[in-house]
């Protein structure tokens, strides 16, 4: 029994130790790697005089058992996020991935799941940390000559990670032999202690921050300026095989029909701090010209009074509006900080239809709510909204359908089809179908801004809109990259004129060539352009 017991300890800790930190790593080539984490422990023991061994067998394995902890976060955020988990930023991002799964499979679900995951990690932790404790006992008990053949052995695999180390070897690409995981996350921990001072002094630096209202956005003056945030609308959507034949005919015939209505735009890519999720990671970035790609930075910038674009719109004398469909709590934040004079939330648009992918409103019906809520009359301030719009959001199923704008009225008429779980699981799923459902609802999203444009367009209508990250790995695959489409729509050709120095393609579709910008850098860029 102690024989089996010890063995299968050995087997988690080389699990632990040796398994890749991030997904798509594959094939037994991944896990041939040398651990320089576990050497030092076995090494800390061995060097340790008795009664200091156990306290150090114990440390040794509380920090595997944290390790395993890492290792399976950051392997969750490598499946949705294609990005590694960041140990003092993220642990807030874990709240909002249980909201998305109380929309896809009810709250009592979300709860089992978020419960049952947080059980299960606790037990690895714990159970990884029991079985060094058994691995340090059985090398404390070693004779000695078995004890100094054991530090040789250990020695030798140091130095052969040493050299693996030098020559970045890799036996499968991003995977290198030289393991070194804990020490990642202690550079990690360190970076994320660093950073708020650094953030502290990027956010200082706002050429913009004491410009009165008068001398802001005089090229824009009367325009209603909308801002539209598509939902996981990103670069894959119009290069990939499989996806682009519809969307790019969708972009090329919405480019001939706003044009027949004297409509321009121009297009071109942004790079979002964010993909796969976090998509509010990418509307402060865009509208507060600062690269905001956790959540630490996040709330940091919300307790600043950074000037954004809303709130430089609303110094100079705009209506400002967030438009938020899918808020179902309170936003303070949204006056407070974005300086919005009307937030309009989930509960306030009116909604009586079937709900949709991520149990949301159709996109046709909040450009419509908006429309009627701010855009009618002629004796009222110029408007600047802006909305995420999120029949575009995981899981892709189902798909509304456009209406006559006629009838779209209070939503009563957007059907379902009776679905009767929204939200399937997209990772249970075929890959295949899962892509076919993301084209088709990045598709009726474009559609839905295109009629939107034809049907209340007019010479005081500007519109941007922009994807806030590129999807999932399961649909964009992994190292994708973070590029996002961005597009201006104007019908005042003295609009698409103030841009013509940014060198965007013409129509709604960026070529392969457009150029590409952070994110962060948009804010300035159009305060510049339109001053």
């Amino acid at each position: 029994m102690k024989t089996a017991t010890t063995i299968l300890a050995c087997l988690l800790l080389g699990i632990v130790l040796l398994a890749p930190s991030a997904m798509g790593a594959t094939g037994p080539e991944a896990w041939m790697r040398v651990p320089i984490d576990g050497l030092a422990a076995v090494a800390l023991v061995l060097a340790l005089p008795h009664r200091a061994r156990r306290r150090g067998a114990i440390a040794a394995g509380v920090a595997l058992g944290l390790l395993t902890v890492a290792k399976i976060l950051g392997l969750g955020f490598s499946a949705v996020l294609d990005r590694p988990f960041e140990p003092l930023a993220d642990w807030e991002f874990l709240g909002s991935a249980v909201d998305v799964l109380e929309r896809s499979i009810g709250e009592a679900g979300a709860v089992a799941v978020a419960v049952g995951a947080v059980l299960l990690m606790l037990a690895l932790a714990v159970l990884v940390t029991l079985s060094f404790m058994r691995v340090a006992g059985l090398l404390a008990g070693l004779p000695v000559p078995r004890r100094a053949a054991t530090a040789w052995g250990v020695g030798g695999l140091v130095l052969v990670w040493a050299v693996c180390l030098a020559t970045g070897a890799q036996l499968v690409a991003g995977v290198p032999v030289a393991a070194h995981d804990l020490y990642d996350q202690a550079r990690q921990v360190g970076d994320g202690l660093l950073d708020p001072k650094r953030f502290a002094a990027e956010s200082a630096a706002d050429p913009f921050r004491d410009v009165p209202g008068q001398d802001l956005l005089k090229a824009l003056r009367g325009k209603d300026v909308i801002i539209a945030f598509v939902e996981s609308y990103g670069r894959v959507s119009v290069e990939d095989p499989q996806l682009s034949p519809r969307i790019r005919a969708t972009l090329e015939a919405g480019t001939e029909r706003l044009r027949q209505k004297g409509f321009g735009s121009r297009s071109a890519y942004l790079t979002s701090p964010t993909a796969g999720g976090g998509s509010w990671l990418a509307h402060c970035t865009l509208l507060s010209g600062l690269w905001v790609n956790n959540q630490q930075r996040y709330k940091q910038l919300l307790a600043s009074d950074r000037l954004t674009l809303s709130g430089a719109f609303g110094r100079a004398g705009w209506r400002t509006v967030g438009f938020m469909p899918g808020n179902t709590m309170a936003w303070p934040e949204g006056q407070r900080f974005y300086g919005f004079d009307r937030i309009y939330a989930a509960d306030d648009v009116g909604y009586q239809g079937s709900k949709f992918a991520f149990d949301s409103i159709p996109d046709q019906y909040s450009l419509s709510a908006l429309q009627r809520a701010e855009r009618v009359g002629g004796d009222r301030a110029p408007v600047m909204a802006t909305i995420p719009l999120l029949s575009s959001h995981a899981p892709w199923d189902p798909v509304p359908r456009l209406v006559d704008w006629s009838d779209v009225g209070d939503g009563s008429g957007f059907d379902n089809g009776g679905a009767a779980d929204l939200s399937a699981d997209v990772f249970s799923r075929d890959r295949t179908r899962v892509r076919t459902d993301y084209r088709d609802a990045i598709d009726y999203t474009l559609e839905s801004l295109v009629s939107y444009v034809e049907t209340y367009g007019d010479d005081d209508l500007v519109l941007v809109f922009l994807g806030d990250h590129q999807p999932a790995p399961i649909i964009a695959g992994r190292g994708a990259g973070r590029d996002v489409p961005i597009t201006i729509v104007a019908h005042d050709p003295a609009v698409l004129g103030r841009v013509s120095g940014w060198g965007w393609n013409e129509g709604l579709m960026p070529g392969p060539g457009a150029p590409v910008w952070r994110m962060d850098a948009f804010r300035d860029r159009f305060l510049t352009a339109f001053r």
